[in-house]
């Protein structure tokens, strides 16, 4: 068990690196508005060429690295995320962040499904994989709610790049665990690279999120943006089309006939994107509108942090026990509720 509690931290600590770059940027976007230039667009694209990339990235990443190996593929996305923060962190002007933002997420899109492939073949018994994934759940949340906290005490004593270069050594210690614990493993059954699936579903998930990012730019009933949601409609259609054809696809879009599959993916889907951008909104209202530091703004959203861990834990010990529908539906409606007050 010292070995499988060594890949989990190894897969915990990667996992961390790349949630905690998803939003701690936000209490650095007045500094580096002003360091910069950076207009609003600048400040938004800043924050969301991340998203873009690795929502563009994730699945066919996921398919390369369980064709081609699970450690080296961890491994070479935990170097290359090191380095593009390194990159980011050095920059002297907003278009250059941008590109190394869009290169962070690609990283981040080879090592977030690894991980997760990671602890399925490291723990075949069903409840040690539940813990497992609760106590990466638990980190994945934790990464995303406590960014700001992290991003507002290096604020606070040193200049903006310091939020990119904190990142870097625990993208290199989680290299480092990876290389040493992780046992290679690879699914022997992937067949080869699905170049159609691979090519259709970057062309939906790049249209998708960069229409809903652009969106605020040109006008929710622009011309622009009602082509942007019409295209991506027709890319989805065209990607179920060809996975379907497809001998060996990228995704069995079959899969969401179970709706037991279905459910869980759309639990994880609204819940992360109600937790992304309530920490994007949060993080600027306290610091625009209430005109709170970057340190006193994170230390408010720090609860959300801790709460987050502890429930990741608790569900996954549950889970087991009462049932996953009991833990899902239960923590769905205290999310709702809890945005519904907030609101």
């Amino acid at each position: 068990m010292g070995r499988k509690a060594g890949i989990l931290i190894a897969v915990a600590v990667a996992a961390l690196a790349i949630n905690l770059d998803i939003t701690i940027v936000n209490v650095a976007l007045p500094s580096i508005a002003t360091e910069l230039g950076a207009g609003t667009r600048d400040l938004q694209w800043i924050v969301d060429g991340y998203n873009l990339a690795f929502t563009a990235l994730v699945l066919a990443a996921g398919s390369l690295g369980d064709r081609f190996g699970r450690r080296p593929a961890l491994i070479v996305g935990l170097l290359g995320f090191a380095a593009t923060n390194v990159v980011g962190a050095l920059v002297t002007n907003s278009d250059a962040l941008i590109a190394a933002r869009f290169g962070m997420g690609a990283f981040a899109a080879l090592i977030f499904p690894t991980t997760l492939s990671i602890i399925s073949n490291a723990f075949p018994d069903r409840r040690q994989r539940a813990a497992a994934l609760g106590g990466w759940g638990a980190v994945v949340g934790v990464g995303v709610a406590s960014g700001p906290v992290v991003g507002g005490l290096l604020l606070e004593h040193f200049y903006w790049g310091s939020i990119f270069l904190a990142l870097v050594p625990l993208a290199l210690i989680a290299a480092g665990l990876a290389f040493a614990l992780v046992p290679e493993s690879r699914d022997p059954a992937v067949p080869a690279l699905d170049k159609r699936g691979l090519f259709v579903s970057m062309a939906m998930l790049g249209s998708l999120t960069y229409t809903v990012i652009e969106a605020p730019e040109h006008g929710l009933d622009s011309t622009f943006t009602l082509l942007g949601f019409t295209a991506s409609a027709v890319l989805i259609e065209v990607f179920v089309v060809v996975e379907r054809a497809a001998e060996h696809p990228m995704l069995d879009v079959s899969l969401f006939r179970d709706r037991r599959f279905s459910a869980a993916s759309g639990a994880v889907t609204v819940t992360f994107f109600a937790l992304s951008g309530f920490i994007f909104l949060i993080t600027q209202y306290f610091q625009v509108v209430r005109d709170f530091g970057p340190l006193s703004t994170g230390a408010r959203i720090l609860p959300v942090a801790i709460s987050i861990a502890i429930a990741s834990v608790v569900g996954g010990i549950l889970a087991p026990r009462v049932g996953t529908r009991a833990v899902v539906v239960t923590g769905l409606t205290f999310f709702g509720t809890a945005m519904a007050w907030i609101a």
